[in-house]
């Protein structure tokens, strides 16, 4: 492990420029603006893959983004460990609240800052890079490795599916291992072991077949942006529960092991409010911050935009209204269910002067592992010697749609 060690050591600044590199590709996967540079950055990473050692790389194209497959058979008899990750981002607006640019990395303070640096360009760089430092120091791998880098996770991995069917002999392995998840807290070395599932819509509403002069038509017609909020305001209750009939069905409570373990937990709820500079923090009553952030479904409004929001005045009546709800599930509850449920309420609770219809976005089946697996013991190993620090599993707020 010496040899291995010396050689990350001696190559981190070479390693980290080529990181800067990886993160400047614009690789928006919602974007059709920044289709060329999705597929830039996928061949970039092959020739990542390539540059360390491993035995093959390719580029496999899909109905949408491209996904990059690599992989280092060498260890006969071994192991096989299929490690996922993505090197598609999210959209970077509002630009103005960026301090630096989002795809000119910057180090401040030991950190560094991109859109990509921590989701996730960052931790299938620094896999890759362990694999190049493995293979320089020792020469060979002491186990089997495959590696799958898809283009299209933030925007539900729609094609990746497909892939994963038309090639399952391809894709075997022994264990998954994924670094999309967050730490507790700097220093403590975690393990993700349960993520939430997701589904995600559009409420369009629709009040006249064109914007309308506010002075000429106010008082005769419903404004869709005032039909939109009443609508949002419908869907939590005061007590922060999701007021859709039947959702909670299939919710299952918490159990007090699970309660306690979390309670155990490294983490102070005051200084997570600082760091993320809420007021004051929210959540469904009854049950603590991390209860509700990994195991209590939630209803957001992702963005909620219609009518005039130039520099000066319009007085208009928007002829449409729109928004972007996300709603996070638990274990048990299905994504297609609860969509039915939504749809069938919104058009309910929509006031009759409106046109409303929901689009069904994207979703995700929540997950939760069994950490009793062999794979779980040789991980906390692993993390207590490199850390020097007892290991925590935790769970994570978020949703990857590879996990199913």
């Amino acid at each position: 492990m010496e040899a291995v060690v010396r050689y990350a050591a001696e190559n981190h600044d070479r390693f980290l420029e080529e990181l800067k590199d990886l993160i400047r590709i614009p690789s928006i996967s919602s974007s059709t603006e920044h289709k060329d540079d999705v597929d830039r950055c996928a061949h970039f990473v092959k020739e990542i893959m390539l540059g360390i050692g491993l035995e093959s790389a390719e580029v496999w194209q899909t109905d949408g983004h491209p996904i990059v497959y690599g992989e280092c058979l060498g260890a006969p008899e071994k192991p096989t460990v299929l490690i996922y990750g993505h090197y598609d981002v999210q959209p970077v607006d509002p630009l103005d609240l960026w301090e630096t640019p989002p795809f000119e990395p910057s180090i401040r303070n030991g950190r560094m800052y991109g859109r990509g640096s921590v989701d996730d360009k960052g931790q299938v760089h620094i896999h890759l890079k362990a694999v190049q430092s493995w293979l320089k120091g020792i020469g060979t791998l002491p186990i089997n490795l495959k590696f799958l880098i898809e283009g299209e996770e933030e925007v539900g991995s729609k094609n990746l599916n497909v892939f994963l069917i038309d090639n399952q002999k391809m894709l075997a392995a022994d264990v998954v291992l994924i670094s999309d998840t967050s730490m507790l807290q700097k220093g403590v070395p975690s393990i993700c072991c349960g993520l939430r599932g997701l589904a995600y819509f559009q409420i369009d509403l629709r009040g006249s077949k064109q914007d309308l002069h506010s002075g000429s038509f106010g008082g005769a017609v419903k404004n869709p942006i005032h039909a939109l909020t009443e609508i949002v305001n419908q869907l939590k209750d005061e007590k922060g529960r999701i007021a859709i009939p039947g959702f909670y069905d299939d919710v299952v409570d918490l159990v007090p092991g699970d309660r306690e373990a979390l309670a155990q937990l490294p983490f102070d709820e005051e200084d997570y409010r600082k760091e993320i500079g809420a007021a004051k923090l929210y959540g469904e009553e009854g049950f603590s911050v991390l209860e509700n952030l990994w195991c209590r479904p939630t209803l957001d409004v992702c963005g909620i935009w219609g009518g005039f929001t130039g520099e000066g005045s319009k007085t208009v009546i928007p002829a449409e209204a729109h928004a972007k709800v996300s709603i996070r599930l638990v274990s048990h509850q299905d994504p297609e269910t609860v969509a039915a449920l939504f749809e069938d309420y919104v058009s309910k609770i929509a006031p009759p002067e409106v046109e409303v219809s929901v689009q069904r976005m994207h979703g995700g089946l929540p997950f939760l592992a069994d950490t009793s697996h062999p794979a779980f013991e040789a991980s906390v190993r692993a993390l207590k010697k490199g850390f020097d620090s007892d290991v925590v599993f935790i769970r994570e707020g978020g949703s990857i749609p590879f996990v199913q």
